[in-house]
């Protein structure tokens, strides 16, 4: 084309180099987002990727306690009926098991495996609040029929507590304990020594005090006076230790496995919203973990804990049920009454009970003289203590 001087009319090469330019900058400019884009998606896909692995590696660890829940469904008729909803009732059970990684060495009577230390966790339906009742290995309790792993029944009988587990493992167990409460059982948890050291040590160990030295051969347990921090091993040896800590009675046993447990409690929330830290803890937490079937999953372990990390420390408690010597066997033990059917009524009813030390030598069970908006009646005092007491005195 030419202008009317005959002149060549085109875009000049400085106007050519500048629309080639302005293409190429387009051009590329799509290909950067194109490639933005996948190369955001593929990260998405990764993240995805790891996060459901990590997630199906935490569930993986959980075992599913089939039989028991079987066992428990065959017997559906005679348990007791959930009086609150949302209101829970978890019961957790410590093996003494001598199979499985690690545990051998703990004694050598492989074949026979007790509940070590069971206790009943009651989280109020607002989950403002939460008991933990440990239950004596020695009480002296009615144990009904339960199946057995070779196929066959047991007889019903009259004896130690633990004996159940060693019967009819954690479905006997249960039975047993909502024989003995009337408290309806929706979720079991049962830990061996494995278990419990390795949740120890993720957490990076948990702070005690001892008023005195601790030399202990049977549990391997050799500790100075004065704060100190243990790791899995030295934790298993001082929650277990009978001969040379206290006055070597089970009572004592369990009242410092819930100093311990309000110890770990504590340390637990304070990662709960830390991932790195929290990864170590869970993956700990699962390895050697058996749950009914409903809680044999990260996501069902979720909607277990996700209220609990908001419950104050000083609204967690321990206590023990309210015991006494049998009185046919100093050695063994049997439930005080009616204060032990006082602490199970409030708990099946979701009611408030309060726990205190100063009153460690009264009647356990006497009524505190208050009570709350919703629960106008007084709320009965019981020894024990709450995670908020430090565990250095």
């Amino acid at each position: 084309m030419t202008d009317t001087a005959g002149k060549p009319v085109g875009p000049g090469p400085g106007a050519g180099a500048s629309a080639t330019g302005d293409g190429l900058i387009r051009r590329r400019r799509r290909r950067w987002g194109r490639n933005s884009a996948l190369g955001a998606a593929v990260l998405l896909v990764v993240a995805a990727g790891a996060g459901w692995a990590v997630y199906a590696r935490l569930s993986a660890n959980i075992t599913a306690d089939e039989a028991a829940a079987a066992e428990l469904a065959r017997f559906e008729r005679e348990r007791p009926t959930a009086l609150v909803r949302d209101a829970q009732n978890i019961l957790l059970i410590g093996s003494d098991t001598r199979a499985g990684a690690g545990n051998g060495k703990y004694g050598k009577d492989a074949g026979t495996e007790r509940s070590d230390t069971t206790i009943l966790l009651h989280l109020a339906a607002d989950r403002h609040s939460a008991t933990a009742v440990s239950l004596p290995r020695d009480l002296m309790v009615d144990i009904p029929s339960c199946g057995q792993k070779d196929g066959r029944r047991s007889d019903p009988v009259f004896a130690m507590f633990n004996h159940a587990f060693q019967v009819g493992g954690s479905a006997c167990t249960i039975r047993t304990v909502e024989k003995l409460t009337g408290i309806r059982i929706d979720h079991h948890m049962v830990l061996d020594f494995s278990g419990f050291k390795e949740m120890v040590d993720a957490v990076d160990g948990v702070q005690v005090c001892l008023k005195e030295p601790v030399d202990d051969k049977a549990a391997k347990l050799k500790l100075p006076a004065g704060k100190v921090r243990l790791d899995g091993e030295q934790a298993l040896g001082f929650v277990r230790a009978r001969k040379s800590l206290g006055n070597g009675s089970d009572t004592e046993r369990m009242e410092r496995q819930q100093r311990f447990l309000g110890a770990l409690v504590n340390k637990v929330q304070s990662i709960l919203l830390n991932p790195v830290k929290l990864y170590p803890v869970l993956n700990a937490a699962t390895s050697s973990l058996t749950t009914d079937p409903e809680l044999a999953s990260l996501g069902g372990l979720y909607q277990l804990v996700r209220g609990l990390r908001d419950i104050p420390s000083e609204h967690v408690q321990f206590l023990t049920v309210p015991r006494e010597s049998y009185v046919y066997d100093a050695n063994r033990d049997q439930l005080v009454e009616p204060e032990a059917e006082t602490l199970f009524a409030r708990l099946r009813a979701d009611r408030p009970v309060v726990v205190t030390r100063e009153n460690a030598q009264e009647i356990p069970g006497q009524d505190t003289g208050s009570g709350t908006a919703d629960d106008p009646s007084p709320a009965p005092t019981f020894r024990g203590r709450t995670a908020a007491e430090q565990t250095c005195e």
